[in-house]
């Protein structure tokens, strides 16, 4: 397998993976990921050939981008690196993708002495990502509700 950063040409195969993490990912159009693309600070993948498998897109504060949660940790926190979506192809979930893409941000972090910063469905509930993030050390530090939604807001120093 190879990691590599994210390009605009990923656009169709982040797109595709995206949508089979609903509702976790969170629903977003080819051209809201190509938008995120160009806003990431860091944005990488993992391939197996030329097959995207899993991948990760962050932003640093400060950014134009709408996400309510995104706001919050701009509000709340001075410096961070967002996890705005991570997300592994369902024929390739449960063989360390995911952790692996977590350990490239967290590796970042550490390098830039900052935290990471993301957040985790409450409802509707996404039990397997709340474990996940939680094995990586994460911290809830609040909790924000939407109309539809609500998420646990989480910090991993």
């Amino acid at each position: 397998m190879e990691k590599r950063a994210l390009s605009q040409d990923d656009v169709d195969s982040i797109w595709a993976i995206n949508e089979e993490g609903l509702p976790g990912t969170g629903q977003v159009s080819k051209q809201e990921i190509s938008n995120l693309l160009a806003l990431s600070v860091l944005a990488l993948g993992v391939f197996q050939q030329s097959q995207l498998l899993g991948f990760v897109i962050c932003l640093s504060p400060g950014k134009n981008y709408s996400s309510p949660n995104y706001a919050w940790f701009n509000k709340n926190f001075e410096s961070f690196i967002y996890v705005d979506r991570i997300a592994v192809c369902k024929s390739h979930r449960n063989q360390g993708i995911g952790s692996s893409l977590y350990e490239m941000v967290a590796s970042y972090a550490e390098k830039m002495e900052i935290p990471v910063a993301a957040e985790v469905n409450l409802e509707p509930p996404n039990p397997g990502s709340m474990r996940f993030h939680h094995r990586f050390e994460f911290e809830t530090v609040g909790t924000l509700h939407h109309k539809d939604k609500s998420v646990s807001m989480l910090i991993r120093n």
